[in-house]
C-alpha cells in the first residue's frame, strides 16, 4: 500500500482456506477412477453376455433344431408307412406330436429372430407408411378370405425409420388385430395416427375379443399369452418382437383394451422424422 506521494507504507495479505476444495478435488478424482473401473467392468460383463447370447443362439440353431427335425421326420414316417395298421387313437396321437414339433420349430425360429434383433443395426430411410401398410395387408390376405373385414385406414406420413423392421411391427400388429377379431362379423380394423401430449402416435385398433388390462404387463413378454392356444394360435413372441423393434427406434409401445370390446395398440418412433404424405410420397416410393 502506498501513500499519495507513492511511498510504500504497508501491504495486505489475503489468506483463504482451500482445505474443502482440495478434499472435493480428491473426491472427484476418486469418483472418476471408480467410474472408469465400473465402465471397464460393465464392458467386460456385456462382452461376456454377448458371448453367452451367441452360444445360446447357436444352441437354438443347431442343438434344438436337430431333435425337432428327428421327431417330426420319424412321426411322418410312422404316419406314411404304418397309418393303415394303426388304430385311430394312435393316429391322433401322432398328429398331435407332429403339430407340437412344428410349433416348437416355429418358436425356435422366432427366438432366433428376437435374439438377432439385439445385434442388428438400424438402417434408416424415408419410408412411405401408406405403402407399407398396403403391402402388409396384401401379405395377410389369406387371413381375410371368407371373412367380412372393414378397413378404416387414415393417410399416414412418411417416416424416417428402418423400413424392414417397421414392416414387421405392422405385420405383427395387424395380424393380431385380424386374429383376435375373428369372432366378429364384420371385423373392423382401424389404422391411423393421433397426437398425444404433443407427440405423434401411430395406432392399430380392432373390435375383437380384447383383454383384461390388469394383465397388460404380460403383453410384451416372451412366451406370455393372454388367450389359450385352443382359442387363438400363437407362440407369444410377436409382441415381444414389436417392443424390441420400437425400443431400438427410441420409441415406446403400449395398449388399451377391454374384455370383449377390442384393443388398440399405440407406438411412437422416438426421434423419427415425420413428413406429410403429399410432400414425400415420391421420395418415399423411390426409396423402396
Amino acid at each position: 500500500m502506498k501513500d499519495n506521494q507513492g511511498n510504500l507504507g504497508g501491504g495486505v495479505a489475503v489468506l483463504r482456506d482451500i482445505t474443502a476444495n482440495k478434499a472435493a478435488e480428491r473426491e472427484i478424482r476418486a469418483l472418476n477412477q471408480n467410474l472408469k473401473a465400473r465402465v471397464i467392468e460393465r464392458t467386460a460383463e456385456l462382452k461376456a453376455s454377448n458371448k453367452e447370447l451367441e452360444a445360446f443362439t447357436y444352441s437354438l440353431s443347431h442343438d434344438l433344431r436337430a431333435p425337432i427335425r428327428h421327431i417330426s421326420g420319424f412321426t411322418k414316417i410312422l404316419m406314411e408307412k404304418f397309418c393303415s395298421s394303426l388304430p385311430a387313437e394312435a393316429q391322433r396321437h401322432l398328429q398331435t406330436i407332429e403339430q407340437a414339433a412344428g410349433r416348437m420349430g416355429q418358436m425356435v425360429d422366432e427366438m432366433l429372430k428376437l435374439a438377432r434383433l439385439g445385434r442388428q443395426a438400424l438402417e434408416f430411410e424415408v419410408t412411405n407408411v401408406d405403402l407399407l401398410v398396403a403391402d402388409v395387408i396384401a401379405l395377410l390376405r389369406p387371413e381375410i378370405e371368407g371373412r367380412q373385414v372393414q378397413w378404416k385406414i387414415e393417410d399416414l406420413p412418411a417416416i424416417e425409420c428402418d423400413r424392414i423392421l417397421i414392416r414387421q411391427v405392422f405385420q405383427n400388429l395387424i395380424g393380431n388385430a385380424l386374429k383376435y377379431s375373428r369372432p366378429r362379423s364384420p371385423a373392423i380394423i382401424e389404422i391411423g395416427q393421433v397426437e398425444k401430449d404433443g407427440e405423434k402416435v401411430i395406432f392399430v385398433k380392432d373390435n375383437g375379443v380384447g383383454f383384461d388390462t390388469k394383465y397388460s404387463d404380460k403383453l410384451f413378454g416372451v412366451f406370455q399369452r393372454l388367450h389359450v392356444a385352443e382359442e387363438f394360435e400363437g407362440n407369444g413372441i410377436g409382441l415381444a418382437t414389436v417392443e424390441r423393434i420400437i425400443k431400438k427406434h427410441a420409441g415406446r409401445v403400449w395398449a388399451e383394451a377391454e374384455t370383449d370390446r377390442g384393443a388398440t395398440f399405440y407406438f411412437t418412433l422416438g426421434g423419427a422424422k415425420h413428413s406429410e404424405p403429399e410432400s414425400t410420397a415420391a421420395a418415399a416410393g423411390a426409396s423402396r
